[in-house]
């Protein structure tokens, strides 16, 4: 297979591959066809890896790039028909670049974002680094961007705000400027288990009132005199069992009369 660089290709290291795709377009499947595909995406990663290097410094690890990289060559390879007439170069290099941008778009996102948001996002990017060059020492506002991309100022408040929530921040990381370890999370508020309290004596403050006097009684006396049992019943004239009773059965009641008002 011929490897060296031919003078039609507008890439350095693009190799002279026209033949071995025809032959490998007319080959059957089965190991020499499988060998020759080999050597053809083998012929190519240099290209791919140039083209993952472009994606550096972005959040991601460059192997990792790599990685996707050639994943995009290995469709492009088995998607390129040479029949078309045109070189592969042409179909490859935007094949891997769109495989690139689509893990970022998908994998590098802390938190799932929309793909419009996404999408407006990257025009706002663009948008800004070239107004960047016409306007120096100030960046460019929202009404430049918005007639720059032809976005409605909202669209490019929304990409803006984008590009600022890429990654999440930690909870546990120190906040700036804080000299003794404060973070995130020691500003934050927790749920007061003391509200399930008064949900529920509200609750139950309906059915409580519409007790027997005696029952309402013996259950005030339980739960809000700290009586014991034998203490209510000797003073009810009546027996600690049947105290025990009475007070299962109020309870039993009120919790079946308060979960069917919440159905």
């Amino acid at each position: 297979m011929r490897t060296h660089a031919s003078a039609k290709h507008p890439h350095d290291d693009a190799p002279d591959t026209a033949e071995d795709f025809r032959r490998l377009a007319s080959l059957p499947p089965g190991q020499l066809r499988d060998t020759l595909r080999e050597q053809i995406i083998e012929a190519w990663l240099p290209m791919a890896n140039r083209l993952a290097g472009r994606f550096r410094n972005r959040g991601e690890n460059y192997d990792d790039l790599r990685q996707v990289a050639a994943m995009g060559l290995v469709k492009a390879v088995d998607r390129y028909d040479p029949e078309l007439g045109n070189a592969f170069e042409s179909y490859a290099v935007p094949t891997i670049t769109g495989e690139v941008k689509r893990h970022f778009r998908d994998h590098m996102w802390t938190l799932h974002v929309p793909r419009r948001v996404q999408d407006l996002r990257n025009r706002v990017r663009f948008a800004s680094q070239d107004l960047s060059q016409t306007i120096p020492g100030r960046r460019p506002t929202v009404a430049e961007i918005a007639e720059h991309a032809q976005m409605s100022e909202s669209d490019v408040r929304d990409g803006l705000e984008a590009l600022e929530s890429f990654t999440a921040l930690s909870l546990d990381a120190e906040l700036p400027g804080s000299e003794d370890g404060y973070s995130l999370s020691d500003a934050l508020g927790s749920a007061d288990p003391a509200l399930d309290i008064v949900i529920d004596r509200e609750a139950v403050k309906p059915r409580l009132e519409a007790l027997p006097e005696r029952e309402r009684a013996i259950l005030y006396m339980r739960f809000f005199g700290d009586m014991t049992q034998s203490r209510i019943a000797e003073q009810l004239g009546i027996s600690q069992m049947h105290v025990s009773r009475l007070i299962s059965r109020c309870c039993s009641r009120l919790r079946e009369q308060v979960l069917q008002d919440v159905a």
